[in-house]
């Protein structure tokens, strides 16, 4: 490949046309609470969601844990504060986070209104259990482990019933067209299978709202599905959008390991089996995280993380152990079904046998830049959810906080967007530079950004994956799915690379070998774009540690 990336992708000019006032693109918990609230607030608008496999094929459905709010007696909404600020090592926007842990208990009420069945205590009372980095029970899951599946099934069956809500599925969001003035004026989408239309069309619109997840797909092994190609950030890059803290990428601590040869999504180990008493050990038994962190194992994941990984580099093992055998079988049952099943379809009883778990990539902390709105930089182009950066998970999202997030957000956007939608405006001539990298090479990327930019970064290894990305020859690919976002990584994963580059210190989930200490004087954001000749510029912007165990931290 040039050193330069695409202004827009390769692809047929579009074949079919149509108008919606209002396009969400992803169908999890951000973009379904989106177009439920937006229909709620103005139910004349017409709203299309798209999404790229069928409704309940994004990340949501795989959250097991739960989602974080304070519901239970003696919690407030202050001590979640703390523990997000804790957790997010300096890096978050207090403001958003305020927003977060105040608007999303009513936020989370709303949701069991709306049908989703969380799990409770025999006498009634909403069951509430701890994960890592929080120093209370406030993690409401469903199912035992199924939380994601059950707020999916809810949103979904609400979404089934607003008629007003049209829905496209198998569709492919290829890029934002801009009006004159550089705003909204709609996007291409591709649309094969099931979908209404047949290959590459256009829709008109006045506003889009990116729900369309992350980006997890840039490494060789990730808790997310294979649908997450960071189609919405580099959509948003290409249309001039901003993207900020991408080098925060958070990786799991408890990922099942399969095997050196494992590609692609791997099974999560959810932090809330810790929360109910499972512990790490290494190979000779014994507890690592004792000492560690003041809360050991249920430390924040970037600590527990970083402990695996330096544990597993010091005595040569590819992972470490999860002990959870002290459950029992009727807890693990009860509790942890759907994790039971996956361990023992890939031949691990943790009921009688340890776990094998080693840190994968699962989740990005940073996004599309957004305001307490989820206003982007691009008139008429909203974020939410984890393709967005909303400021509320700094250097390393607290578990359980990301749903809340995707609701907490989108609940906002619909109270401005109806009143501020842009007017209809015809789409500009597009001059920018039109490329495709070729959907083979996906694995070439994938695995220098897990050699160079995973858990373990420094300078030298930074560049040498800057390179290869550069080198990734565009060929002759066939301009398709495959194409399109084997393109979309290679574009996040510049951004991303370029961003851990100019963040010269080791910082919650930004792990610097070369810088290996917080640098308060480094606090601040790293925000990307895309110039019009294709080069990523990042800029970094000192900002307080946000930390409240820091002296700088403000009030």
């Amino acid at each position: 490949m040039s050193e330069s990336l695409p202004g827009r992708l390769r692809a047929p000019a579009p074949g079919w046309t149509t108008r919606a006032d209002v396009v969400v693109v992803g169908s999890g918990i951000a973009g379904l609470t989106a177009a439920l609230r937006i229909h709620a607030a103005d139910p004349d608008l017409r709203l299309l969601v798209v999404t790229k496999d069928v409704l309940a094929a994004g990340s949501t459905q795989w959250a097991q844990g739960g989602i974080a709010a304070a519901l239970g007696p003696g919690d407030t909404p202050e001590q979640h504060e703390r523990d997000t600020l804790v957790a997010g090592a300096g890096a978050c926007d207090v403001e958003a986070v305020r927003v977060l842990v105040t608007e999303g208990p009513d936020a989370v009420r709303e949701l069991i209104a709306l049908g989703t069945q969380f799990d409770h205590h025999p006498d009634g009372e909403l069951s509430l259990t701890r994960e890592g980095g929080h120093h209370r029970d406030r993690i409401a899951h469903a199912g035992g482990d199924a939380t994601g599946a059950e707020i999916q099934r809810a949103l979904i069956a609400a979404v089934e019933r607003a008629p007003a809500i049209e829905v496209v599925q198998h569709a492919l969001a290829v890029d934002l067209l801009t009006a004159p003035d550089g705003g909204v004026a709609g996007l291409t989408l591709h649309v094969l299978g099931e979908g209404q239309h047949d290959g590459v069309g256009a829709v008109h619109c006045r506003a889009v709202v990116l729900a369309s997840g992350g980006l997890g797909q840039v490494f060789s092994q990730s808790t997310n599905p294979s649908v997450s190609t960071g189609d919405g950030m580099a959509l948003a890059l290409r249309a001039g959008a901003r993207v900020r803290d991408l080098e925060f990428v958070q990786f799991h601590p408890t990922v099942m390991w399969l095997g050196p040869e494992s590609q692609g999504q791997q099974p999560l180990i959810s932090e809330a089996v810790r929360g109910e008493g499972a512990f790490l050990v290494d190979f000779e038994g014994t507890r690592f995280m004792q000492g560690q962190h003041e809360l050991a194992d249920l430390a924040p994941r970037d600590v527990v993380a970083k402990a695996i990984t330096r544990r597993m580099l010091e005595t040569g093992r590819p992972h470490m152990w999860l002990d959870a055998r002290h459950l029992g079988a009727a807890f693990w049952e009860r509790r942890f079904p759907t994790i039971l099943r996956v361990c023992r379809e890939h031949g691990v009883d943790p009921v009688t046998e340890l776990i094998p778990v080693a840190p994968a990539q699962h989740y990005a902390s940073g996004g599309v830049a957004t305001d307490l709105w989820g206003r982007t930089s691009v008139a008429g182009l909203y974020a939410t959810g984890e393709v967005a950066c909303s400021g509320v998970h700094g250097a390393n999202r607290l578990a359980s906080n990301s749903l809340l997030e995707g609701l907490v957000f989108s609940r906002r956007i619909a109270d401005v967007l109806p009143t501020e939608l842009r007017p209809w405006a015809e789409p500009a001539d597009d001059a920018r530079p039109v490329g495709l990298v070729s959907g083979d090479r996906r694995r070439a990327l994938q695995e220098v950004m897990t050699a160079r930019v995973g858990v373990l970064r420094q300078a030298d290894g930074l560049a040498e994956a800057l390179d290869v990305l550069a080198a990734l020859e565009h060929g002759d690919p066939v301009v398709g799915t495959p194409a399109w976002e084997t393109t979309n990584l290679v574009t996040v994963s510049t951004a991303l690379t370029e961003a851990a580059s100019l963040r010269t210190e080791t910082r919650g989930s930004h792990w610097r070998e070369d810088f290996p200490d917080r640098d308060d004087t480094r606090a601040g954001h790293v925000d990307a774009w895309l110039e019009p000749d294709g080069t990523v510029r990042v800029e970094w912007s000192h900002a307080p540690s946000t930390d409240p165990t820091t002296t700088e931290a403000p009030a």
